[in-house]
């Protein structure tokens, strides 16, 4: 029989950890041929979270549960939990319910079919909005400034065959980005489209900053146009720089008594070019902690505990 992975991280999810594995159990059940892991990883919730999976562990010893030493981030802790599965392929799905159970049967199908890799396509979101429109620039815009191909409107929510599992542990990265690593490095896969639903329960933990982190991360490992931008908005600064200044010269020359030049473009030109500067030296600054993060060779996950392994 073949044997079914699904990780499910979670941070703060005391309402939700009980349903989603109930959810996914029944989900599983209604294949044939199949066992399965459910493995949570808990990126050190302050809650009841834990309790609730140390009690799911003992009624079923298919569950299993890593407890994170501190909270190691959203990239983090989702990717180690993946590469601690044993089962010819594993599933990768929120606690929060904004991934639809019901997609389990069809990733797996296709995985059948012969697809290595099976991914879930938001087409439509039950979120703010606004928050979707955002979303949805950035995406945009990251597909057209990357070097690598990227997948619009993609968490990781779907299903990765073993094989692909072990190409994330030979990466030995500190800091992964699964969403472009699938994108980059992954086999040919299937996308298959869904709606996102509404949080069950509890608050969303992302916040701007989460969020920005998320982005950065994407700008600075896989595109090198913030570098680039710099340099070409340097040379063009020049350009114009040096033809105003040939051109209040000749005024100068010209009108000399009547010209008066004053400070105002003076200290315009000074702000404007401060403030030009402190934009690149931030950005280049965020190429340069990705770097560090890198080159630290940080654990990606220190585990405080983990149950029926």
């Amino acid at each position: 029989m073949k044997k079914i992975s699904i990780v499910v991280p979670c941070y703060n999810e005391e309402e939700n950890v009980e349903p989603i594995g109930e959810a996914i159990i029944q989900e599983i059940d209604k294949l044939q041929n199949y066992t399965y892991e459910l493995i949570f990883i808990d990126n050190c919730s302050t809650d009841k979270t834990r309790e609730k999976l140390i009690h799911l562990c003992d009624k079923n010893k298919n569950i299993k549960a890593i407890f994170n030493a501190k909270n190691f981030g959203q990239f983090n802790s989702p990717y180690y939990g993946l590469l601690q599965t044993t089962g010819d392929c594993t599933l990768l799905i929120c606690a929060d319910f904004q991934d639809p159970v019901e997609m389990i049967p069809k990733f797996i199908q296709e995985w059948e079919n012969g697809y290595k890799i099976v991914i879930g396509v938001k087409n439509k979101s039950k979120e703010n909005r606004i928050m979707y429109f955002l979303r949805s620039c950035y995406y945009k815009l990251i597909k057209k400034i990357s070097d690598t191909e990227q997948i619009e409107h993609f968490t990781g929510f779907g299903l990765y065959d073993k094989d692909f599992i072990e190409v994330l542990r030979k990466l030995d990265d500190p800091t992964p980005f699964l969403r472009g690593i699938v994108a980059e490095l992954g086999f040919q896969r299937k996308e298959i489209p869904y709606e996102q639903q509404k949080r069950r329960a509890g608050k969303t933990h992302n916040n701007f900053y989460k969020l920005y982190d998320a982005a950065m991360l994407s700008f600075t490992s896989y595109t090198k146009i913030g570098l680039r931008l710099a340099t070409f908005l340097g040379i063009l600064v020049g350009i114009v720089s040096f033809i105003i200044g040939i051109i209040y010269l000749i005024l100068k020359l010209i009108y000399w008594d009547r010209f008066v030049a004053g400070m105002v473009p003076l200290l315009i030109g000074m702000f404007f070019l401060g403030a030009l500067q402190l934009f690149f030296i931030g950005f280049m600054g965020e190429y340069i902690l990705s770097i560090n993060s890198r080159v630290m060779k940080r654990p990606l996950v220190v585990e405080e505990k983990r149950i029926n392994f």
